[in-house]
């Protein structure tokens, strides 16, 4: 099949396309700058298309004699609310319209998040169908994205993933950095419980929804395995070969250090993660999922525990000099 893939260069992408080109199918990629995505890919590469998600002409140019629509590309982090929302709501608001447009596409796979369900409430672990509730901007404009995918004439997937991390991840790469200089920082006491998924299982889970075509529905990849962030940063510890000292901030304390570094991310005109509306959600019990509705769609599973994930990771990490 041809495939029109946004966010191609991004980390997810950089799993997402190979596995694609692996099975055969013949992939356009969206770029900001094609000499990245030239560069980010061994040949033959994906073909790309120069432009964004506001460049009505690009769209239409990438779109044009697709099968399918694998849109990962969207902003976790913004200078501001409005930004967020311009991007991951009217960025696919705009795709959804072209692809309709074009007349050949007949699904379409949407990347949004954990974030845009919201943690666990009530004990209530997510599967699919609860009313989402999202905690901060960005997974309320995550949510915003999902409407018109939700309204599409043709076969639609909304994928949320919780945290993902594998090679290229530069988030996770925080922790791995500061765990290798002896620090385990948690916020709160360490107890907040998490679903992950390995980049590679993630993009399994993609070509799953490509080729497997699930009924029309929002599905949670993720591995079964839920741990907590104390455990968390134990085992990237343990991927490096170190035993961290951890350092637990004090919830009082991680509303107004996150006010203040958003406060000087907005004042400098830089976007960051670390800002006080991520707050609630650092601090939320849990954010955990259930695979079980796209195990059964699609008769996937998610291969990679934490161990062998972060092994491979921290492997990565070395090899490609960012440790």
């Amino acid at each position: 099949m041809k495939i029109f893939v946004t966010g191609g260069t991004g980390f997810i992408g950089t799993h997402v396309v190979p596995a694609l080109q692996a099975r055969g199918h013949t992939v356009v990629c969206l770029a900001r700058d094609p000499r990245k995505l030239a560069a980010a890919f061994d040949a033959p590469g994906p073909t790309a298309v120069a432009g964004d998600l506001d460049d009505a002409a690009a769209l239409a140019r990438g779109v044009a004699g697709a099968d399918l629509v694998v849109h990962l590309a969207g902003l976790t982090a913004a200078r501001s609310r409005t930004e967020l929302f311009a991007v991951n709501a009217g960025g696919t608001r705009a795709l959804t319209h072209t692809a309709v447009a074009a007349g050949t596409v007949r699904r379409f796979v949407y990347v949004s998040s954990l974030a845009a369900a919201g943690p666990v409430r009530d004990g209530v672990v997510p599967t699919g169908p609860e009313i989402p509730a999202p905690l901060s901007d960005y997974g309320r404009s995550k949510l915003a994205g999902e409407a018109p995918v939700r309204g599409l004439p043709f076969a639609w997937a909304i994928l949320r993933p919780p945290a993902v991390y594998g090679p290229r991840d530069r988030e996770l790469l925080r922790l791995f950095t500061i765990a290798k200089r002896g620090l385990a920082p948690t916020f709160g006491d360490g107890s907040q419980r998490l679903s992950l998924i390995f980049a590679a299982d993630l993009a399994a889970a993609i070509v799953g929804c490509v080729e497997g075509e699930p009924a029309p529905a929002v599905y949670y990849p993720a591995h079964r395995e839920v741990t907590t962030s104390r455990s968390l940063v134990a085992a990237i510890g343990a991927a490096l070969g170190t035993r961290p000292r951890t350092l637990a901030i004090p919830r009082a304390v991680v509303r107004p250090m996150l006010w203040l570094t958003g406060t000087a991310a907005r004042l400098a005109g830089r976007a960051t993660l670390l800002s006080a509306d991520k707050a609630n959600e650092l601090l939320a019990d849990a954010w955990v999922c259930s695979p079980t509705a796209l195990e059964h769609a699609i008769s996937w599973r998610a291969e990679t525990d934490l161990t062998a994930g972060l092994r491979t990771t921290a492997a990565w990490y070395r090899a490609a000099g960012w440790l």
